[in-house]
């Protein structure tokens, strides 16, 4: 693609959703770094990695950060060294990352979560499987005591006052996200984690209100958004980030049923669907390859009026003007190639010739 003006380049564009305006379309998708300390008083806190780590991108030009799943509960980790959320000290180390983001013209987002049956595992470069108390593990919650896989234990179900401890643990983690300095606040709804199980049939095999019909399914994601929703500031806006498909053949969540919550959603006050797509079952065969996840994202922006960011192996950067410019979604979220090149954005701006900001001490790039 030849470089066009900065005012012809849609991913340079600033963005606004409600009082907050996002400097371009470049953003980070939620990636857990698994890198906090597993126990102790300094459990699920940011350090210098994590702090290092998300420094970087803003000063490579990233209009948004969304900070990787952060837990609401200790039992709400993927990993016993998950960041989480669920107390005063964590909330202090982030202000770091939050203050310097800002700074540099970042908007700091974090993703609130809880892993549900997929909880307690290892790290990735570990093997990933499950851990037991010795090695910092504890008992999955899930909506029926039914394992991810053979390999995971049984998880506990979760009873129906323990349903509403869990949409009180979101709520008060958005509070302290607040009071962290986040100014955008996603609720993680994906990848077979806890609300993705409650949504998807395949997961949820429950016989009470929150299980069988749509209504049901979706019944726990809305309590969660209603709750998070009243208390996050209404000038601050709230996604929510859903896998539009569980690519099985039956008994899984669907994209019809997507654009079907999309809406929901918006009633419920939020403000954008960042949209994935897998993760709730293992062994699935999914068609990956540039842009895969784009015409789950670009469906929901057509049939709703609920904006949409559109993630999965969007690497180049004319790839990602051609999806704005196309009005398949009114943002890109890059994962694993801002792993790769932290600067992407900054890159980006030079091929498309559009104007990017750039932090003074590196005014020799120019």
């Amino acid at each position: 693609m030849s470089a066009a003006p900065a005012a012809f380049a849609a991913l340079f564009a600033p963005y606004t959703l409600r009082s907050v305006t996002v400097p371009n379309r470049v953003w980070m998708a939620a990636m857990c770094q698994y890198s906090a300390e597993p126990a102790g008083p300094n459990a699920g806190v940011a350090h210098d990695w994590h702090f290092a780590h998300y420094a970087a991108r803003a000063a490579g030009g990233t209009g948004l950060i969304i900070q990787e799943a952060t837990a609401v509960s200790p039992e709400g980790r993927i990993s016993p060294y998950d960041l989480g959320i669920w107390n005063d000290t964590q909330v202090e180390a982030l202000r770091r990352i939050t203050g310097f983001l800002k700074a540099q013209g970042t908007v700091p987002g974090i993703q609130i979560a809880h892993a549900g049956r997929k909880a307690s595992t290892d790290r990735p470069w570990k093997g990933g499987g499950p851990v037991g108390p010795e090695e910092h593990g504890w008992q999955a919650l899930a909506p029926r005591a039914v394992p991810f896989s053979e390999a995971h234990p049984v998880p506990h179900e979760l009873t129906a006052d323990e349903i509403r401890e869990v949409v009180g643990q979101f709520a008060a983690a958005a509070e302290r996200a607040l009071a962290a300095g986040y100014e955008v606040v996603e609720i993680h709804g994906a990848h077979g984690y806890l609300i993705g199980e409650f949504l998807s049939p395949h997961s949820n095999k429950r016989t009470d209100a929150y299980g069988g019909s749509f209504d049901n399914r979706t019944r726990f994601a809305l309590e969660v958004v209603d709750a998070v929703r009243s208390v996050w500031p209404d000038e601050l806006p709230l996604f929510f980030r859903i896998s539009a498909t569980d690519w099985l053949e039956a008994d899984g969540w669907t994209a019809d049923e997507t654009v079907r919550l999309a809406r929901l959603l918006q009633e419920h006050g939020v403000d954008l669907l960042d949209v994935s797509t897998g993760g709730l079952a293992p062994g699935v065969t999914i068609p990956v390859g540039p842009g895969y996840q784009v015409p789950f994202a670009a469906r929901v922006k057509a049939e709703t009026s609920l904006p949409t960011a559109a993630v999965g192996l969007i690497t180049e950067p004319e790839q990602a003007e051609k999806i704005l410019a196309n009005g398949e979604a009114d943002a890109v979220l890059l994962g694993r190639e801002l792993l790769r090149d932290p600067y992407w954005a900054r890159r980006a701006a030079a091929e498309l010739g559009a104007e990017i900001r750039t932090p003074a001490p590196y005014h020799r790039s120019w």
